[in-house]
């Protein structure tokens, strides 16, 4: 298995499993994990999108976000509300998701495994974290499974046992 095969398998299981457990929550997307708040599934839905957006449009290919009206809802740093009113539904982000990860699997499949290792175009704050196109696309492969455990817990609150028991 080649480097770039590795990372499409991973992209595909990560968002299986997100994707998966924030379906199930689309009768309440405002569910917040905790009694103090937290990241419910909307938000982590519109934040997926926006930061892989920010990955590969602007970290891999030096162009702007494609969905610059998702960054003051939905950019690092947020804080999600359990407002409706303020966000997007949840199909018009599964779509929106849908078009960044056509677009990042499509960019995949013009790169070589040399290309992996070119410079990114990340701030250099991000550099040990993004420095390269192959560490952009690592981080693209772990960012939904680590909030897919804030929708797991929404989930719980909500009063939903474990998908997989």
């Amino acid at each position: 298995m080649t480097a770039i095969e590795f990372i499409k398998m991973s992209l595909e299981n990560s968002k299986n499993w997100a994707m998966g457990l924030i379906s199930d929550m689309s009768d309440a997307p405002l569910t917040q994990p905790t009694s103090a708040g937290g990241n419910h599934p909307l938000w982590v839905l519109g934040h997926i999108t926006c930061a892989e957006s920010d990955l590969l449009d602007g970290f891999i290919l030096g162009q702007p976000n494609r969905f610059p009206e998702l960054q003051e809802l939905f950019a690092m740093g947020t804080t999600p509300t359990p407002d409706a009113d303020q966000y997007p539904t949840m199909d018009e982000l599964m779509a929106k998701f849908e078009t960044i990860r056509a677009a990042t699997l499509a960019h995949l499949d013009t790169l070589t495994e040399a290309d992996l290792d070119k410079p990114s175009h990340a701030p250099e704050e991000f550099g040990p974290f993004f420095g390269t196109v192959g560490a952009c696309f690592g981080g693209m492969t772990i960012h939904s499974s680590f909030h897919a455990g804030q929708v797991a817990d929404a989930r719980r609150a909500a009063g939903r046992g474990p998908l997989m028991a």
